[in-house]
């Protein structure tokens, strides 16, 4: 049996799986990036520490997800660019067109990926809350009212709307 410190990465296979989910509907997989010197991207691109990539199959050139590394070629203002993204950097994947996709927790580069912690934080949060996440914020497509003077706000019943992936700066 093989214990949990001595496991695979979920990370991998579930951004695996959500591109897939992306392609297969007709959406525009993204993937956003916590960069450091592992990360191989063109870094004028990057802000705030973060880059948001385009992975779709229009947009890159011999695409490989490992369970390792992210791997393309890409375009960036018409000059061709290698990009390599350990998985550990990954923080989210989501679809463009609708926002609905899965944020990760960043992978410390003093452990190894497979000893750490996996578990994604998904789309579904409970109604009027959102979750902050190094400059990403799961967030409902409908505004939530709040009343500022009660400190505990009087629980909502469920929305029928699903909550979007928000980018925030």
């Amino acid at each position: 049996m093989i214990s949990p410190v001595h496991s695979t990465s979920t990370r991998p296979y579930l951004i695996r799986a959500l591109y897939e989910w992306c392609t297969d509907n007709g959406f525009t997989p993204y993937v956003a990036v916590l960069v450091d010197e592992t990360v191989k991207v063109p870094r004028e691109y990057v802000n705030n520490g973060e880059i948001v990539l385009n992975i779709s199959f229009d947009a890159t050139s011999n695409l490989n997800l490992s369970n390792d590394f992210i791997e393309f070629k890409a375009r960036f203002a018409g000059v061709a660019r290698d990009i390599m993204v350990p998985m550990g950097r990954v923080i989210a994947i989501y679809a463009r067109e609708n926002g609905q996709g899965m944020s990760f927790p960043v992978v410390d580069g003093s452990q190894p990926q497979a000893a750490t912690s996996t578990t994604p934080n998904s789309t579904e949060i409970p109604p009027g809350q959102t979750r902050p996440h190094h400059g990403l914020s799961l967030a409902r497509s409908e505004p939530q009212q709040q009343n500022h003077e009660d400190k505990d706000p009087p629980p909502t019943s469920p929305s029928t709307k699903r909550p979007k992936l928000k980018r925030v700066k």
